[in-house]
């Protein structure tokens, strides 16, 4: 353990519905719900003003709909966000060389290995600032956690939600940490949180008292001496530098299962082309390629095959997928859908011939049920989302006459769309065809203008400043 609260956490407010507050005039200070929309869907992030109504990330959608019926549905823009994250990392890394990402939101930093802060004064004074420089950037908040741990930090950075900052000084963890919750040590979840209670153990006070061969009866050796390490205040983790990618991926997840063979062969065969471009504009190439199937029961499978040597040419992956496809009875339908690239270089492998004829096939595990294990250095996924809609809502588009706005809602051939920008009023809603040749997707707008942009937002723009279209809600 230090000897100063040099260790930050940051993590941004509810980001991604945070994000899509801003972005929209028209949603701020409402219930905003981000996930999946179909009937499978979960909450990936919901506002503060969301979670009043009980909803929560990781629940389902349909229940979060029952709790919060007028909250504000929509589905995830991920490049939107990478744009917003990487802003803010760029903000820690100019504070340390050490900064250790979790997620997109979310990161420890050493204050101390970048000579940002050395005591609590300066470390108080760091976190204060990067707070200020994530509003001026990016427009949004994030709340940060400073202790001598990086157990401690993360706690800190929670007491601080929403948008503030929490430093806990040396020497007062024990009384800190003491009435609170079992649940509040990372590792305990909702099963060992009750298995603990059982036994009589609620509060990290308890743990302490339990003991550490208590602990280690009770939930397994290394879970017991982690466990009692952690009540005692005892974390010497270091902070470590962003871990290699290990993998790429991408997946969708299907609103109706699907049990056409042929459609799922195409499925596959966009997912490889997608996987590829996300490798390519990685600047990496893999050796082994991935399939992953949902069935209708939910039973996962997985499939790999090795290559001789690594690659990114499309249909390299494409024509592994397929073969990998042909060992996966689908019959039953398919409700999940991935293709991914592992063993990762940042070469590319001449001979491709062979590749391509199948040889150094690695078939793996068929799981007969339940979700995958998550490997150690998570891998750069693109999350799932349902590939069926062609007017999502949330999205960001254009209109040739009235100029940027979002998409509220689309059906029966028709497509609502709200005019407005992150820097106007709330905008007013107009409907169209869904095959209006007006209308076309477009790029997010910056949340935060830079010098230099005016010009290009207000060309974007120049329909939306029109008084009619403008002014006010509809």
């Amino acid at each position: 353990m230090r000897n100063a609260p040099t260790i930050l956490h940051l993590d941004m407010d509810a980001f991604y519905a945070q994000a899509e507050q801003a972005s929209k005039p028209s949603l701020r200070g409402k219930a905003v719900v981000v996930g999946g929309l179909g009937p499978r869907g979960v909450v990936a992030t919901a506002s503060y003003e969301a979670r009043v109504f009980g909803v929560h990330s990781a629940m389902p959608m349909g229940q979060a709909r029952r709790l919060a019926p007028n909250a504000a549905y929509l589905v995830p823009r991920f490049s939107f966000y990478r744009s917003i994250s990487e802003q803010v990392m760029g903000l820690l890394r100019a504070l340390s060389p050490l900064v250790e990402p979790l997620s997109l939101d979310e990161a420890f930093v050493d204050l101390e290995a970048g000579e940002a802060a050395w005591d609590s004064e300066s470390a108080r004074l760091a976190g204060i600032r990067l707070r200020a420089d994530i509003r001026r950037v990016t427009g949004l908040t994030g709340s940060v956690g400073l202790a001598a741990s990086k157990m401690l930090a993360k706690i800190a950075s929670e007491e601080a939600k929403p948008d503030g900052l929490v430093l806990i000084e040396p020497g007062t963890e024990r009384a800190l940490l003491g009435p609170m919750s079992v649940r509040t040590l990372p590792g305990v979840g909702p099963a060992t949180g009750d298995h603990l209670r059982r036994a009589g153990i609620t509060t990290v006070d308890e743990l302490a008292e339990a003991g550490e061969d208590e602990l280690v009866r009770l939930v397994g050796k290394a879970h017991g001496h982690g466990l009692y390490a952690m009540a005692l205040a005892r974390d010497d983790r270091p902070v470590v530098a962003e871990r290699e990618t290990k993998s790429v991926s991408v997946e969708d997840t299907y609103d109706v299962d699907i049990h056409d063979r042929t459609r799922v062969e195409l499925e596959v065969r966009r997912l490889a082309e997608r996987c590829v471009s996300r490798l390519r504009g990685a600047g990496l190439s893999g050796r082994t390629i991935v399939l992953k199937v949902r069935r209708y029961d939910f039973s996962t499978l997985t499939r790999s095959e090795t290559l001789r040597g690594p690659t990114d040419d499309p249909a390299v992956v494409r024509e592994a997928a397929a073969r990998l496809l042909d060992s996966v009875d689908t019959t039953g339908g398919v409700r999940l859908l991935g293709v991914g690239v592992s063993g990762l270089a940042d070469f590319t492998q001449e001979d491709l011939f062979a590749q391509a004829a199948g040889e150094g096939r690695d078939e793996e595990r068929a799981e007969g049920g339940g979700e995958e294990t998550v490997p150690a250095a998570a891998p750069v996924v693109e999350e799932a989302v349902p590939a069926a809609h062609w007017w999502r809502p949330g999205h960001d588009v254009r209109h040739a006459e009235f100029g940027p706005g979002w998409v509220q809602g689309s059906g029966l051939g028709r497509v609502t769309v709200r005019f407005e920008t992150p820097e106007s009023e709330p905008g007013r809603v107009r409907t169209f065809r869904v095959d209006d040749p007006e209308l076309e997707s477009s790029d997010p707008l910056p949340l935060v203008r830079r010098p230099g942009d005016g010009a290009a937002i207000a060309a974007a723009g120049s329909g939306a400043e029109n008084p009619g279209v403008s002014a006010g809600n509809s």
